[in-house]
């Protein structure tokens, strides 16, 4: 930081508010360097006494090894400001300009004049102090090099008021919507400059970074922008012929799958590119990729994998066994996952999104609430009342895959073939599955202009194997890039449909006269023809209880076991990959697990019988740890390894 006299510090008030001068003078006005232990006063006025006839102006410090009684040496004035412990000390984040001007307060603080102050300094940091406009009292730094206008409130810099002789300007995390107002009279000698994290957008934005401009150029950061021309950013940059690192991380135009060879080849003195060595290995690899770049699709690709879930509760361990008129239960488990939708409306190349959602019946239960004790008492005791029971396990078995091979036998053929099936699109499928999340953060529920996808649905089981893959290609990337900052909301949904069988047709009663003798002999007939003869020492097992083929479906009852959101920001700083395991905590209680144990150890039971077989061990020996909730999930960003897989686009 910049250091003033005592009589630039007293003019603050003099400056506008929000300006450069401004924020350099209240700096230094917090320095307090007039006031102990630094500037003059009775703790060192021997050192500055008269010599003859000079006026107080002109006085200079004495040199003499010892002083007055009640004032301090210059070695213990130094030590108050430079202890960690000292309350003159100066902050830990305080710069060495502001060490020097404190330390020369101390030492000889007649030194600090205007002129002195505008001759010596070669640095100016004012970081984060609200400044808006860049005013001309710069001007007066007639030896400035470096100028750090960081994390501040500028929209645009007067270029009319920057010094001739800077040769770093950064400007990161401002407003600057455009480079027009910094190339009307840019610093000559200028060799970086910064402009990370700033509001460029426009394609127009390139033709303002050639040499025309910067001829001495050697660093240019604009990361993490609205830039979208790569081609024209090269066009432009290739003519900087002092470049040597930039960095365009950050941008829409670094999503595309050519981006770093297309890059490594525009520019041939380009020796980083993203705080990344760019090898000579690299150039070779992208040789002659830059005269293709006007052929090149304009688009970002990414592949969405999503692998197994577990830790799912099984919600039929907890229903009791349907009666003959109902209600058969079925239960499917999916992952939903929001993504940008592109400018065409396709959402994806396959183009498919979540299914229409219904709401959940108020008595519903969420899966992450406890379990009701009481409930859960009747279940259990259901589970035990039917140990002595033979194959009732089978028949709800049975029962819950017969309904998911009626309401989804397409989708069951879709995972035979290796691909995920999109599921067919609803308008308000967004906003239903937003409403089933219970108090959850805005910002986890699809955003405006994203597109809700969906794994198959799959049955209950340890671990559901999801097996989906979905490739999205995008165009409109500066959406995609906001997207990619907001990040993507996984959520896993149980849905529960239930069946009932269909009611039979009610015939006539003129019908039901006129064919009662012939029912009645056809009735006769087929219980003649189904009798079967049992040997007497032969015991027939009992029959399993099926659901009847003809069923009427409810609409589904979806509730959302768990929902987490996966940071995707990693993609946009040069990572291929974002891949992690959602745990979304522990949803099995306690009272379920003592169930699915109740059920095990039935089953061991009924095993053990129907082999004759005693048991070696207790089948239930305590409640195991519960298991938490995860999803394995991945997100791959496309990106070209060679010229020739570059240019293998122009085919597809």
């Amino acid at each position: 930081m910049a250091a003033s006299s005592s009589s630039i510090s007293e003019r603050v008030s003099e400056s506008a508010p929000g300006t450069v001068s401004a924020a350099v003078r209240e700096h230094l006005r917090q320095l307090c360097l007039r006031e102990f232990p630094c500037g003059t006063g009775s703790w060192n006025k021997s050192r500055f006494l008269p010599q003859t006839w000079r006026t107080w102006k002109e006085l200079v410090p004495r040199e003499e090894e010892t002083v007055s009684p009640g004032e301090e040496t210059v070695e213990d004035l130094l030590d108050l400001v430079r202890s960690p412990h000292s309350p003159w000390g100066l902050l830990k984040d305080s710069s060495a300009e502001d060490r020097f001007l404190r330390e020369l307060a101390i030492q000889n603080p007649l030194m600090l004049k205007d002129t002195f102050f505008y001759s010596y300094f070669r640095s100016l940091r004012v970081v984060d102090k609200k400044v808006s406009i860049v005013d001309k009292e710069l001007l007066k730094f007639l030896k400035l090099e470096e100028l750090i206008l960081s994390a501040n409130q500028i929209k645009e810099v007067d270029a009319a008021n920057l010094p001739p002789t800077l040769k770093v300007l950064e400007l990161y995390g401002n407003l600057i919507t455009s480079m027009e107002c910094l190339c009307a009279h840019p610093p000559p000698r200028l060799q970086h400059l910064g402009l990370g994290h700033n509001k460029l957008l426009g394609p127009l934005e390139s033709l303002y970074f050639t040499s025309h401009h910067w001829p001495n150029l050697v660093s240019l950061d604009l990361g993490f922008n609205d830039l979208t021309d790569l081609q024209g950013m090269m066009a432009s940059l290739s003519t900087l012929q002092h470049l040597r690192l930039l960095v365009l991380q950050g941008n829409p135009l670094a999503l595309v799958p050519y981006y770093r060879g297309f890059t490594v080849d525009s520019l041939v003195g380009l020796s980083v590119l993203d705080d990344v060595t760019v090898p000579p290995s690299e150039k070779h690899q992208f040789r002659e990729l830059s005269r293709s770049g006007d052929l090149l699709p304009r688009e970002a690709q990414f592949v969405v994998t999503i692998g197994n879930v577990k830790g799912v509760m099984d919600s039929s361990v907890l229903d009791p066994e349907p009666g003959p008129e109902g209600p058969f239960v079925t239960y499917r488990y999916y992952v939903t996952y929001d993504f940008v939708e592109d400018e065409g409306g396709e959402g994806s190349e396959y183009g498919g999104v979540l299914a229409e959602i219904v709401k959940p019946s108020p008595s519903s239960e969420l899966p992450g609430e406890e379990i009701d004790e009481q409930s859960s008492e009747e279940a259990m005791k259901e589970v035990t009342e039917e140990v002595d029971e033979e194959f009732p396990e089978e028949l709800g078995e049975e029962s819950l895959e017969s309904g998911i091979t009626e309401l989804g036998e397409e989708s069951d053929l879709s995972l035979i073939s290796g691909h995920s099936a999109p599921l067919t699109q609803s308008i308000s499928s967004a906003e239903e599955l937003a409403k089933l999340r219970p108090r959850i953060d805005p910002r986890l529920c699809p955003s405006p202009g994203t597109v809700l996808f969906s794994t198959v649905p799959k049955p209950w089981a340890e671990v559901i194997p999801c097996d989906y893959e979905m490739q999205h290609t995008l165009r409109d990337l500066v959406p995609v890039k906001a997207f990619l900052l907001a990040g993507t909301t996984v959520t896993i949904v149980e849905e529960k449909v239930l069946s009932w069988p269909l009611l039979p047709p009610v015939e006539s009663p003129l019908h039901a006269k006129k064919g009662k003798g012939e029912g009645d002999k056809a009735k006769k007939e087929k219980g003649k023809k189904g009798k079967v003869e049992v040997p007497k020492d032969t015991k027939a097992p009992k029959k399993k209880r099926e659901p009847p083929k003809d069923l009427r479906h409810d609409p589904p009852i979806l509730q959302v076991v768990g929902h987490g959101t996966v940071m995707l920001e990693p993609l946009l700083v040069g990572e291929p990959v974002v891949s992690t395991v959602c745990n979304f905590g522990v949803v099995r209680t306690p009272e379920y697990e003592k169930l699915i144990l109740a059920r095990d150890s039935k089953k061991t039971k009924r095993a053990a019988k129907k082999s004759k077989t005693k048991l070696t061990a207790p089948a239930y020996e305590g409640v195991r740890p519960p298991e938490p909730l995860t999803v394995e999930i991945q997100i791959r960003l496309s990106q070209c390894r060679s010229a020739e897989e570059a240019l293998g686009m122009l085919a597809v």
